[in-house]
């Protein structure tokens, strides 16, 4: 990527003609670590979320192998109990807030300003400060293994009484809570950034109902982020005062409500779930029409059932509560909203079927893995449905079937979905293709793998088998089940150890390929490779909803538009914004002053100001600092004359 980079004409480029900022410091560098730690390039910026995202992914499913390890055979001692807490707890955090949010974030900044025809995100600063707040927060959270604390033990869900102090007395919980507060405000500040980009930044005609589907579920999403993290930041910000200052929201012994929590957790949980879904589902309708050589069947349809996804999403909360005593009338009312979610679900599956339906379909890597996301996600949708049934779901909410569940939705659909979109636009993003063969190879592995993995856990369920057990009785029946899922988590091992492998080697070695290798029919393909570090020499003019299929075959007339365009932004050049260490610096001041919160001990010593206030201090410092320059850096950049070549 950084060889596509332009250089400007003197070394920090034609300073644009606002008026000068005071800045301490710029970095000048367009190669080398300097130029990735200052970065505000929406392009980096992704390449960056998704590294990251992929590390924990791999972190989350080694956990999740010592997990199968431990329920293996019966009565097994490879972890202790207090092990086994741990490893599911931090299994789940890593996988969802680590893993798939992020490596939906890593799509959502490479590709959708792409999509839309603009140069960058609204707030190029802003993206960069959200990546580094994230990357802080995934530090606060593992740092527990390296300490004698321990990692987080409550659960993904945190529920209380079991967090508070009373219960959780070491710092694992403070970690957990703290960790997420900085991932939801990496995650909200995001999420603004893409809303005010796809409303005010997209290309001339390209009306909303021209958006690609995949921007239209990053617009959905972002609003679902910015809705749903309110509750769970409220919910955090009452544990932790009630852990650092005791105070009484969750303890009952003092008066508290533990189902406040409960009702807080998932007001934000079920949304989530759809934060995870929406963006896989709006991969998949970029990846069907692309190699079913036809346009999205529904349009309309697909885009509208998204937002009631959304909007319904705030309304099934309870289902996971239908054992708290909620009463009859509310265990129905969300019994019937939970059925009604399953509606424009369901739309959406019938309109990739019939986008399939007569299409000439071409089998390649990415379009098997789309399969592979729609009959999994199918089966994860049959079982969610029968949760709707209220005595249904208060047999096997606590169970292994739900397990099984969930692992269907997120694992056999989000993730599945997210593979198929590394296949998809990798040659975008680096230039090279993966060998076709590799790639059926590995999904066949791990298609195989999953439903081996977690197709026997519906019975364990129906048979008995509790959730969060460390071990198991060998007369209880489920031995055979618990070895075949062990076997089948290795196997799904291998198969995704195969499929990073292939992607390192073609990443370093692969086949070079050109612009639009599938004959894609979004904007993003008309670009060149590696994508120039402006996007566009010239902002595209946008005819139809498949805005590059379109401009296939009507070359004169986008030809005509272009040039009658073009002058207006060639006799000035671009204007691009300044690198920026700062965002780097303020996120840097929220890690230290988070150890200081979470970490580290209260214990005043020996001065009037102990560790614990000094190191929150020096963060909150160091914070306000970086925000201050920062500030006053301005609207500063610089003017890119590019090569008359780039389209």
């Amino acid at each position: 990527m950084a060889d596509a980079l332009a250089k400007p004409e003197s070394p920090v480029g034609e300073a644009h003609a606002a008026p000068k900022a005071l800045v301490l410091w710029r970095p000048e560098a367009k190669t080398g670590l300097i130029s990735w730690l200052t970065t505000v390039d929406h392009k980096r910026i992704g390449f960056m979320y998704g590294v990251a995202a992929l590390f924990f992914f791999l972190v989350g499913g080694v956990e999740a192998l010592l997990i199968r390890l431990q329920l293996a055979v019966p009565n097994n001692n490879f972890l202790t109990a207090q092990q086994y807490n741990e490893m599911f707890t931090m299994h789940a955090t890593t996988m969802i807030f680590l893993a798939v949010m992020p490596l939906s974030a890593a799509f959502f900044n490479f590709i959708m300003p792409l999509q839309i025809g603009a140069r960058d995100v609204a707030f190029p600063r802003l993206n960069a400060f959200s990546f580094w707040v994230f990357l802080a927060g995934a530090v606060i959270l593992n740092i527990g293994w390296f300490i004698h604390d321990g990692a987080p033990n409550g659960g993904w869900f945190g529920y209380t009484p079991l967090t508070t102090r009373g219960f959780s007395p070491s710092h694992s919980i403070d970690m957990w809570v703290m960790g997420l507060q900085l991932l939801g405000v990496a995650s909200i500040a995001a999420s603004l950034n893409f809303i005010v980009t796809i409303l005010n930044m997209r290309a001339p005609g390209m009306t909303m109902m021209r958006l690609p589907v995949f921007t239209w579920m990053t617009l959905v999403t972002a609003f679902l982020v910015v809705l749903a993290f309110p509750a769970i930041t409220i919910a955090l910000i009452e544990l932790m005062m009630d852990r650092l200052f005791g105070t009484n929201f969750f303890e009952v012994s003092n008066g508290g409500m533990p189902v406040l929590w409960t009702h807080l957790f998932w007001v934000f949980g079920h949304p989530e779930v759809y934060i995870l879904i929406l963006p896989a589902m709006g991969i998949i309708s970029e990846i069907l029409p692309t190699f079913a050589r036809k346009p999205l069947f529904g349009y309309p349809i697909v885009v509208f059932s998204g937002a009631c996804i959304g909007f319904l999403g705030f309304g099934v909360w309870s289902h996971h509560m239908f054992t708290t005593g909620m009463g009859t009338v509310a265990t129905a009312a969300f019994s019937m909203t939970t059925m009604a979610i399953a509606v424009p679900t369901g739309v959406k599956i019938f309109n990739w079927i019939g986008t399939l339906w007569n299409g000439h379909l071409t089998m390649r890597t990415p379009m098997r893995f789309a399969l592979g996301f729609i009959w999994l996600f199918m089966i994860g949708g049959f079982s969610g449905v029968m949760h709707a049934a209220a005595p249904a779901d208060a047999q096997q909410h606590n169970s292994y079937f739900v397990v099984a569940h969930f692992h269907y939705v997120l694992i056999g659909g989000s993730l599945f979905a997210l593979l198929a979109g590394i296949h998809y636009w990798f040659p975008l993003m680096f230039g090279r293709r993966v060998s076709e063969g590799w790639g059926k190879l590995s999904f066949w592995i791990i298609f195989v793998g999953f439903n081996v993995t977690f197709f026997p856990m519906h019975f364990l369920g129906l048979n008995g088998m509790p959730r969060r057990t460390f071990t198991y009785d060998p007369n209880m029946g489920w031995n055979t089940g618990n070895l075949i899922a062990t076997v089948g988590a290795f196997i799904l091992g291998v198969g995704v150890a195969v499929y990073f492998t292939v992607m390192i080697y073609t990443f370093f070695k692969g086949e070079r390929t050109g612009s639009d290798p599938w004959d894609a029919r979004t904007l993003e393909w008309s670009l060149p490779v590696p994508v120039p570090e402006y996007n566009y020499r010239v902002i595209p003019t946008v005819h139809a909803r498949d805005a590059w299929w379109y401009e296939k075959r009507n070359k004169d007339e986008v030809a005509r538009a272009r040039a009658a365009h073009a002058p207006g932004e060639a006799s000035h050049g671009i204007h691009m914004p300044f690198q920026s260490i700062y965002p780097l610096v303020s996120a840097v001041g929220i890690l230290i002053g988070s150890i200081g919160v979470s970490v580290i001990d209260a214990d005043p010593g020996p001065g009037l100001i102990g560790p614990k206030l000094a190191v929150t201090l020096a963060g909150l410092a160091v914070f306000l600092v970086g925000v201050y320059l920062w500030a006053l850096e301005g609207n500063e950049g610089y003017h890119v004359h590019p090569e008359e070549d780039h389209p």
